[in-house]
């Protein structure tokens, strides 16, 4: 029996009502697949490289649907960027992924950019289906590369649980909504549902040097676009 189920139980004849509260939130982790020394040391290292050249050239400002720059909701820098190894990988642990967070994710093609966080950047909390277009995202996934010994702090991933009122007529507030951080540890990644509510917390780098950013492949798998069936011509 689902959360959904138990909320919308009702008592058997002869029971008395619920004596749980009308206000009860039920409060439930999300699950987040995590994986650190994702590519090993030659391969992480050699991305970096390309990454940290890419820093140093024109990027664009993030965006929080595809076209609105909204420095009081995101601020941080985008480039599209290729990483056929990183994607290689992705597939190699894919099916465990989708085991453990219950999705299917055949016949999807991967969609990703280059976002670096330098000081002061963040991302206010938000679901990655945000956005007119987005509702093809199945499975999101970062992957987190930066310098060592870390030249930032902060910068961390901050999952939101997921809030269920027990009530079902009534809507989840996220006043004192509870969270898991994960840190965004060089060579590592997550996967999680695009529909989980996340942020990231404020960068602080005090260099400020592009290099010393925290830099993070961020992507999903998408469902492809139902192509509209071929019309046959009578003559």
């Amino acid at each position: 029996m689902t959360v959904r189920d138990l909320a919308t139980a009702t008592p058997r004849t002869g029971e008395q009502s619920s004596r749980v509260s009308a206000d009860a939130v039920w409060r439930l982790p999300v699950t987040v697949c995590r994986i650190t020394d994702f590519l090993g040391k030659r391969t992480s290292a050699a991305l970096l490289e390309r990454v940290v050249a890419e820093a140093g050239g024109a990027m664009a400002p993030s965006t929080v649907d595809g076209s609105s720059v909204v420095p009081e909701v995101r601020r941080s820098r985008s480039a599209w960027f290729g990483a056929p190894e990183l994607l290689e990988a992705i597939g190699e642990v894919l099916e465990v992924v989708e085991n453990t967070l219950h999705v299917s994710c055949r016949d999807t093609e991967p969609s990703y950019c280059l976002n670096v966080h330098n000081d002061g950047d963040f991302y206010r909390a938000h679901q990655d289906t945000d956005g007119s277009g987005y509702s093809e995202r199945l499975l999101t996934f970062v992957y987190y590369l930066h310098r060592t010994p870390r030249p930032f702090h902060g910068g961390a991933l901050r999952v939101f649980d997921a809030l269920h009122p027990v009530d079902p007529e009534k809507t989840p507030t996220w006043e004192g909504c509870t969270w898991r951080d994960y840190e965004p540890e060089h060579d590592s990644i997550v996967f999680f549902r695009p529909t989980v509510w996340h942020e990231v917390r404020k960068v602080g780098c005090p260099s400020g040097r592009p290099e010393d950013s925290r830099f993070a492949v961020n992507g999903w798998l998408c469902r492809r676009p139902t192509l509209p069936s071929a019309r046959e011509d009578v003559n």
